[in-house]
C-alpha cells in the first residue's frame, strides 16, 4: 500500500463504524482527506481496532512522522546547564518523553481537529493511545487530579514515552493556589521521568492557552520548578521547555537567557 491507499483504507473503515456517516464520500484533495481522517479519529471513543486496522494506521502515520521531520537533542541549543528552548510542534521531539497538557478525563481532544496540543498528540499518536489510556483510567475509577503524572507509550510518535498531566484551570483571578498545582504538575512529571529512567523531558506550556494561565507566571513557574528539582534532586535530565507561540519564546530566552 502506498500513503493515499492507506488513508483511503483507514477513511473507509471509520466511516463504517457509524450509520451517519453512510452517505459521506471522501474528498478528492490530499488535505481534505486528512483533515476528514484526523476528525474521525478525533471523535472516535475508545474502542479497540483490528489488527489490519492497527498495522496500516501505524505505516501512514510513521509515514507521515518522516515527513514532518524528526527533532533529536542533539539539534537544539542548550540555554543553561541542561535546559534547552524550542519553537515548534511537540510531536516531531524524539526525546525519553514529551509532556501532554491533558484534561481529567486523560483520554484525549474530541473536538474535531482542535489546535490544543492534547488533540495533536493524540492524532499522531494513534488511536492505541486513546485505548490505553481509557484503559488506565477505567483501572483508575475517577478523574485525574491536577498536579499529578501518568507515562504512556508515544506509539507512533518519536519519543518513547507520553507523560500525561492535568493543569490547573484559572477562572477569574490567579491564585496561590493555581501557582502550587501548577508547580506540581512540573515536578510530578520528573519524578515519574526519572522513575521510568529517562534521560530527557520535552513540557509543553502547561495551563497556558484554553486553561488561561498568565503565560508570563507560567513561565516563570516552570523554570523554577525545574531548575530547583534539578538541585535538590542532582538529576541529570535534559529539559526542553517546547513552545508554539512566539510570545512564549519571548518570555521563555528572556528567562533562559
Amino acid at each position: 500500500m502506498n500513503q493515499t491507499e492507506r488513508r483511503h483504507y483507514l477513511l473507509w473503515e471509520l466511516l463504517k463504524e457509524k450509520k451517519e456517516y453512510a452517505d459521506m464520500e471522501i474528498p478528492a484533495e490530499i488535505s481534505s482527506q486528512k483533515r476528514l481522517l484526523r476528525s474521525l479519529m478525533n471523535v472516535r471513543r475508545a474502542a479497540p481496532i483490528s489488527e489490519e486496522f492497527r498495522q496500516i494506521q501505524d505505516a501512514y502515520l510513521q509515514e507521515e512522522k518522516e515527513k514532518k521531520g524528526v527533532v533529536t537533542l542533539d539539534m537544539l541549543e542548550e540555554c543553561q546547564d541542561g535546559l534547552y528552548l524550542w519553537q515548534g510542534d511537540i510531536t516531531r521531539l524524539q526525546v525519553g518523553a514529551i509532556v501532554n497538557a491533558a484534561n481529567s478525563g486523560m483520554t484525549g481532544c474530541y473536538q474535531p481537529c482542535h489546535a490544543c496540543i492534547d488533540n495533536c498528540i493524540h492524532t499522531y499518536a494513534g488511536m492505541e493511545l486513546r485505548n490505553y489510556c481509557q484503559n488506565m483510567m477505567d483501572a483508575q475509577g475517577y478523574e485525574e487530579p491536577t498536579g499529578q503524572a501518568k507515562i504512556t507509550p508515544g506509539f507512533n510518535l518519536p519519543c518513547d514515552y507520553v507523560i500525561h498531566t492535568v493543569g490547573p484551570i484559572v477562572r477569574g483571578t490567579l491564585t496561590e493556589r493555581h501557582e502550587e498545582l501548577l508547580a506540581s504538575c512540573y515536578r510530578s512529571c520528573l519524578a515519574v521521568a526519572e522513575k521510568q529512567g529517562l534521560s530527557s523531558i520535552a513540557f509543553c506550556c502547561i495551563s497556558t492557552g484554553v486553561f488561561l494561565f498568565p503565560n508570563r507566571r507560567a513561565a516563570e513557574i516552570a523554570v523554577e520548578t525545574v531548575k530547583r528539582y534539578k538541585q535538590e534532586t542532582g538529576s541529570s535530565m535534559q529539559v526542553i521547555f517546547n513552545v508554539f507561540k512566539d510570545l512564549d519564546k519571548e518570555i521563555y530566552q528572556e528567562l533562559l537567557g
